[in-house]
Formats: structure tokens, C-alpha cells, sequence
């Protein structure tokens, strides 16, 4: 039945389910998560976003361990990162995994890097006129390269004015992501997850370079596949999810609107309108066991975050240790419809230890220890721990620490710092 008015609850169902969370997902030991299963998944999301950080595991990685349960990591990496696979990498949310057939949509995007830089006579398009040509020949002639790979051929040829190298180790570096920004460059894939990149015909199929998507129209498909991934979602979330601008996103959302692939909403409490997808599902519960990346798309648009779950979150990476509050890497915990807690993981591999280096209650939102303890054994396996080890900090680790010994996935340090949080320990080392 058509609905105008959300409440909380169901908007936070219905953006939920709209990501594919509050499906069964794999146990450990598994094989049900194969290539149609991540492709699929992939699909649906639009996109995945990339990061370097690997305390816990790398963000790719978790949005589909959270949707899917246990899956072979490798075989995902085999999968997005193949030379002429069916995915390739552009800066779409931020740096990104896409399907192929989503380049000529960011084709707009590349046009204006170009432009823009070149209107810049500091910019490094505008500086570097010779560098550019030298790279893209480089690459012509050898094929796909990393970035490592150039920089040592840029050190064997010594500058026709100087003695020495003929660019800078950083500038090379600089040149290859210049060039991949406008696109006379792409990804073809990874290597020790270092970017190659290649000329796009190197690794693109014609009828993807074939394709010509007028702005209008490409901002009009990323709008409806935002709406589709969202369920339901304020213009500026939607402009968030492929990081539009308004001044695009309106139009295309008021052509979205008259096709009948969105439609207004009001849900409760929320200061500005909503769009709903006309085809979102509006489940009566979701039950739902999940860690959150901090680049998930569920929490990757904090105000969209703090608006669906009253959750205020802050990434603490770069935050020097004594100012951080709640840790280094911290992953939201998702139970049912709600973001319940919070928890910093490591994995340490060398001793084959999840460690769990702070975790901590969300306002007064009552949290299963038992269910969250039975996941973090869940990740341990995934990642190819033995253990699971409760440090003691954060206001959850007293009644976390005794649950995941209960739950056999804990190691007797997991049992005494359960026994010991709340003590005023201080910070953990990263």
C-alpha cells in the first residue's frame, strides 16, 4: 500500500533492507557466497569504497562480510580487481570499485577535472605537460604498470638540463593520479594492493568505450541507483552517495519523480523532505546481526547516519591516541534496526587473536552480549583467528567479556579483561 508518512523505525527498515542487510548470511565453514552472490552484491551497492587501513581488514572487504556472512576474501579481490573483469576503479563516493558499465556515468566527472585543472596554469596538468605525454607513452608501450613500477623507469632516464633522475619519486605518483582523475587513465586492477593503471582501451570493452552518457542523463541513473540502494533518502543523501551536487541532483530527482521510480515522503522527525523507491521494500522487522565499516554506505553520510539512528559518529584514525574517544578502528554494531554499540577491533594475525581493544554501549539502546559475541567469534573465523580477546576498555566491556568466554570464542586474557573493564585502564596502544 503506498505510504506518505514514515515513522523512524520504518525508515531505518527500509534503508536497511534497501542495502541487503537482515538477510541469513553464511556461517563459518560455508561455501554458499560465491561469484554470483558478490557480483550481485556489488551490483546492488553500486559501488564499494577502497581504504588502505587493514588493522582489522580492509574496507571492501566488510560491507560484504556484513551482508553476506562468511566468504573467501581472496575470491572477491580475484573478482574486482581482474585486469578485464566486469569492475573497475574510479573516485565515485571517494576512491571506489564500480561495475564497468558505470564508468561512461563518471565520464561528466572526469570532463570537469580536466577542465577545471587546465583553467589552472599552477595545477599539475598545466605544469607538467611533458611528464603527461612521457607517462602515457610509458604505459602505451609496456602495458598496465604500477605506480612503483614507472617510478623505477622514470629513475633510469636522467633529464636532458640535469644530472639525475628525470622526475621525482612523488612526482610520477602525482602524474598517474592526475591522468586517472580525467580519465586518459584507469585501474587494471591490483597488485599486493598497489593500482595498476592502463590506458582504457587497454582493459575496457568497446561498447563501455563506446558509450557516450550526456551529463543530464548520467546524473539522472546515479540518482535512481542511489534511491534504489537507499530506500529511502533526503536529496542530500542521495547527492552523497556518488558525491553530486544539487544543482544536478534536483532535476534529475524531479524526472525521477514524473518516471515514477521515486516518489515524496514525510518521515517523522526528519527536517527535510524524503524520497521514497517506488519499488523499496517496507518490512514490518529486520533482524540483523552486522559490523559496520566506517566506509559503509549505511553510515558513510554521518548526517544521514545521526538522522536514521541518532548515531554520532566520528573516525578516530587520524585523532592523536590521548584525544581519541572510543578507539582506533571503531565499527559500529548493527542488531536489528538499530546501531547499538560500538566496537575498535585488531586483528593480530601474527598471534591469532581478534582483539577487541574497546567497546561501548550507544546512549541507553539495550545490546544482546550474547548475539554480539556469537558475531565477533563469526568474524574471528572469517578472518582466520583463534580467538577472541575483550580488552578492558569502554563502558561495554564488563558484560562483552564474559559473554565471548561464554561463547567459546574467547581466550582466558578475554575473561580477565572482562573481569577487569571498568578499572580505569587507559588506552590501549593501536
Amino acid at each position: 500500500m503506498p505510504r506518505d508518512r514514515l515513522s523512524p523505525a520504518l525508515a531505518r527498515r527500509v534503508a536497511l533492507a534497501a542495502q541487503g542487510l537482515g538477510r541469513p548470511t553464511a556461517a563459518p565453514g560455508s561455501t554458499t557466497v560465491g561469484t554470483r552472490q558478490l557480483t550481485g552484491l556489488v551490483d546492488r551497492l553500486g559501488l564499494l569504497q577502497i581504504d588502505s587501513v587493514n588493522v582489522f581488514e580492509r574496507s571492501h572487504h566488510l560491507p560484504v562480510f556484513a551482508r553476506l556472512g562468511q566468504y573467501d576474501r581472496d575470491a572477491l579481490d580475484r573478482l574486482v580487481f581482474a585486469p578485464r573483469g566486469r569492475f573497475v576503479e574510479y573516485w565515485a563516493h571517494e576512491a571506489a570499485i564500480l561495475p564497468v558499465a558505470t564508468w561512461p556515468l563518471m565520464r561528466w566527472r572526469m570532463r570537469d577535472h580536466d577542465g577545471r585543472w587546465r583553467a589552472d596554469e599552477g595545477s599539475w596538468l598545466s605544469t607538467k605537460p611533458e611528464m603527461a605525454r612521457w607517462l602515457l607513452d610509458e604505459i602505451r608501450e609496456k602495458g598496465p604498470l604500477p605506480a612503483s613500477l614507472v617510478e623505477h623507469d622514470a629513475n633510469l632516464f636522467p633529464s636532458p638540463t640535469r644530472t639525475g633522475p628525470w622526475w621525482g619519486w612523488g612526482d610520477v605518483k602525482r602524474g598517474l593520479e592526475a591522468l586517472f582523475r580525467v580519465g586518459s587513465l584507469v585501474s587494471a586492477g591490483r597488485r599486493r594492493f598497489e593500482r595498476v593503471y592502463a590506458l582504457p582501451d587497454q582493459v575496457l570493452p568497446d561498447a563501455v568505450l563506446g558509450v557516450e552518457v550526456d551529463r543530464a542523463e548520467a546524473h539522472r541513473q546515479l540518482v535512481a541507483h542511489a534511491a534504489r540502494a537507499s530506500g529511502v533518502a533526503t536529496a542530500s543523501d542521495l547527492a552523497d552517495y556518488w558525491r553530486l551536487k544539487a544543482v544536478d541532483v534536483v532535476p534529475a530527482l524531479r524526472e525521477l519523480h514524473d518516471a515514477g521510480v521515486v516518489r515524496p515522503v514525510t518521515v517523522d522527525g526528519w527536517a527535510s523532505p524524503a524520497w521514497l523507491h517506488t519499488e523499496a521494500r517496507l518490512p514490518r522487522r529486520l533482524d540483523a546481526d552486522a559490523l559496520l565499516s566506517p566506509f559503509d554506505p549505511v553510515v558513510w553520510h554521518r548526517p544521514r547516519a545521526e538522522r536514521l539512528f541518532g548515531f554520532r559518529y566520528r573516525i578516530e584514525i587520524y585523532t592523536p591516541q590521548a584525544k581519541r574517544v572510543h578507539g582506533y578502528y571503531v565499527l559500529p554494531v548493527l542488531q536489528d534496526d538499530q546501531l547499538v554499540a560500538r566496537v575498535d577491533l585488531k586483528s593480530d594475525r601474527q598471534a591469532g587473536v581478534l582483539r577487541v581493544q574497546a567497546s561501548w554501549h550507544e546512549r541507553d539502546l539495550p545490546v544482546d552480549v550474547e548475539r554480539l559475541a556469537a558475531l565477533l567469534g563469526r568474524a574471528a573465523a572469517w578472518q582466520g583467528l583463534d580467538e577472541v580477546e575483550v580488552v578492558p576498555r569502554g563502558d561495554l566491556a564488563d558484560e562483552l567479556g564474559p559473554a565471548v568466554t561464554a561463547s567459546g570464542s574467547g581466550s582466558i586474557a578475554g575473561s580477565v579483561a572482562g573481569s577487569l573493564a571498568g578499572s580505569g585502564s587507559g588506552a590501549v596502544p593501536d
